[in-house]
């Protein structure tokens, strides 16, 4: 088995006194995305500074590829891509004038097509002889990450990746995301967005108070939250009684909703649509949608960081 491309002992970094990060231990496997999670103030920032070699560790190793990042890093940090959640800009560059000045710095072969392509791809090609200070946050932030794919990381790292694109640009960094990963390309994403690190990720570790309370894939996660299941049920028109008889059956905890829409708690992990939709039918009830709703990333964090942190730290 391969090394991992991150793998971090004991990681830890005081200020003042204070731990930002304890005691971290992570690995990141080459080609796969992992989702780094946490709150304002997690410690997340700092644990990146130090996986590029920014902040030194108070104590602990971080490890690229198995080497220690400290005992050579210039040719380690070649090999990775990174864009922060503030980067910085040159604001009398163009954007075209920008991406040269790092290719330049790479020794990017072809800067020129290199620099296009990337431009096309992110919907900059129009604006690539504006200047930076004229660029809108959403712009700025696809530029940052054209400058962070220019030399074909084998790593990139990003902090906040969507902060400030609309829906579209969220997509369109989205698609290009998976693409760069499907060719084989390790990524780490550092982010408190739930919702778009779980429709990329394949692993993901929480972060709350410095420490890392879970790490483990999507599925393990919802296995882990998955006590009671909730349906989500769609009438073709409001049934009398249909919610009362439902909170009647014993594998029912809970029954909301009114109308056409209800949902019901069940008991347990058994799958009680069958049940459920009997009887409906049975009281003149036409079901046209029925839905096991999944436990999201959004429910295990707050689980995890709110309720049961004591539960699966010990």
């Amino acid at each position: 088995m391969s090394e991992p491309v991150i793998h971090t002992t004991h990681l830890t970094r005081c200020y003042r006194g204070l731990a930002a990060v304890q005691d971290l231990t992570l690995s990141v496997e080459r080609g796969e995305i992992y989702g780094f999670l946490g709150p304002n103030g997690a410690g997340k920032t700092t644990t990146l500074l130090m996986l590029l070699g920014i902040v030194t560790p108070t104590t602990g190793e971080v490890y690229l590829w198995g080497r220690r990042l400290r005992e050579d890093p210039c040719p380690l940090k070649r090999r990775i891509g990174v864009v922060g959640e503030q980067d910085y800009f040159y604001d009398h560059l163009t954007a075209e004038e920008y991406l040269s000045v790092f290719a330049d710095l790479y020794e990017v072969r072809g800067k020129r097509e290199r620099i296009g392509s990337l431009l096309e791809r992110l919907g900059l090609q129009g604006f690539r002889s504006l200047p930076a200070r004229d660029f809108s946050r959403g712009m700025k932030q696809k530029l940052s990450l054209a400058r962070a794919l220019l030399h074909e990381p084998e790593l990139l790292v990003l902090d906040e990746p969507v902060s400030g694109l609309d829906p579209h640009g969220i997509v369109e960094v989205r698609r290009l995301l998976l693409e760069r990963n499907q060719r084989g390309m390790t990524i780490l994403i550092s982010s408190h967005l739930l919702s778009e690190v779980e429709r990329t990720a394949h692993r993901v570790g929480i972060l709350h108070h410095g420490r890392l309370i879970r790490e483990d894939s999507i599925a393990g996660l919802r296995v882990m939250l998955r006590r009671d299941a909730e349906v989500e049920i769609q009438l073709l028109e409001p049934v009398p009684g249909a919610a009362d008889m439902l909170a009647a059956l014993p594998c029912v905890r809970h029954v909301a909703g009114a109308g056409d829409r209800l949902s019901v708690t069940v008991e347990g992990e058994t799958d009680m649509r069958g049940v459920l939709s009997r009887t409906i039918s049975a009281r003149g009830g036409v079901i046209v949608g029925m839905r096991l709703r999944e436990p999201s990333l959004e429910d295990a964090f707050l689980t995890l960081t709110e309720r049961d942190v004591d539960q699966w730290t010990s």
